[in-house]
């Protein structure tokens, strides 16, 4: 078995009447992001960066918006769920790094909080996790306002006790 690695990509529109919820942490005072779960668009690409490198499709095939029972889901628990998975197949997560592409609002003062979420719901240190923001300077759908955008990389690496968690070796 050889490290991994995998890209993920999410974007949401604003949607007014919805906390914003981002990295498992609820912004307060700002709009919330359109979607069938909590619309954590942080979570949903850091997931879906998961899933790539495993080659096991995107969170959509495994939660998909059809279902009821994932509708207004924690994505913070899905991403947990994800994590089991690639530890199922003999890999954990080394470390995750992504940017969050957005006007407003400011994360910098939720960025700590986020880091912490992510590295429980993953299960390693928070040194392994890295979440920047940028703004889009006003370019495009973005730049107007008009939602955000998330792009994630995951480095995934073969388990130290060379098992997966269904007890096979991998």
């Amino acid at each position: 078995m050889i490290p991994r690695v995998g890209i993920g990509y999410d974007v949401h529109p604003f949607a007014d009447g919805r906390a914003l919820v981002l990295g498992g942490e609820t912004l307060p005072g700002a709009r919330g992001l359109a979607g069938h779960s909590d619309a954590d668009a942080l979570c949903h690409a850091i997931a879906d960066a998961l899933l790539g490198a495993l080659a096991l499709g995107d969170l959509g095939a495994h939660f998909p918006d059809t279902d009821p029972q994932w509708q207004g889901a924690s994505s913070l628990a899905l991403l947990a769920q994800v994590a089991a998975m690639v530890a199922g197949r003999g890999y954990a997560v080394g470390n995750v790094d992504a940017t969050v592409l957005t006007e407003a609002p400011k994360l910098a003062p939720h960025v700590p909080a986020m880091r912490s979420n992510l590295a429980r719901a993953l299960g390693i240190g928070i040194y392994g996790v890295s979440v920047k923001a940028t703004r889009p300077e006003g370019l495009g759908s973005l730049g107007r306002g008009e939602g955000l955008a998330v792009w994630a990389v995951a480095m995934l690496v073969p388990r130290a006790d060379g098992m997966r968690t269904d007890g096979e070796r991998a």
